[in-house]
């Protein structure tokens, strides 16, 4: 079990890296001035100049698609409920993401801008989450619909 999670938490790392990247070439996209935003003004402050935060939010960006990789083996506990798979994995999903969220300046630093965060990343969650249970819904009535048929056959 430990080395699936590390295996999972080193194939997170790059993609976490790549969504990070994205997620800074759409926001300078939208922007629209023409110039690249690789962080947030605040954190290049924090770190004294661009590169070194850049490279914090890299290293952030490894750690945090680590954790989500690493995470994703709770949905493999077959001897867990639904329910507890999900809540489990909300939590660790949420207590690995929310501080890195908030060092990197992602979110306001104040109650509102914390609600915001949450609200927003439940949502996602949510929407993913939904998303991801109707597939497999659907796989699994599939699946017993052939067993059914192959039965019927007989």
């Amino acid at each position: 079990m430990k080395k699936k999670v590390l295996l999972r938490c080193l194939l997170g790392a790059p993609i976490g890296l790549a969504i990070g990247t994205i997620v800074t070439i759409i926001i300078s996209l939208t922007v629209g001035d023409g110039v690249y935003y690789p962080v947030v003004p605040k954190l290049i402050t924090d770190c004294g100049n661009e590169m070194n935060a850049v490279l914090l939010q890299a290293v952030c960006s490894l750690i945090y698609g680590a954790a989500w990789g690493g995470a994703s083996v709770i949905w493999e506990k077959e001897n867990w409920s639904l329910l507890r798979q999900t809540v489990t994995h909300l939590i660790v999903c949420s207590i690995s993401t929310f501080p890195i969220a908030y060092f990197m300046y992602w979110m306001k630093h104040s109650v509102s801008g914390i609600l915001l965060y949450f609200s927003i990343f439940f949502a996602i969650y949510l929407i993913i989450w939904l998303s991801q249970y109707s597939a497999m819904k659907k796989r699994i009535q599939q699946m017993n619909e052939k067993v059914e048929k192959n039965n019927l056959g007989k």
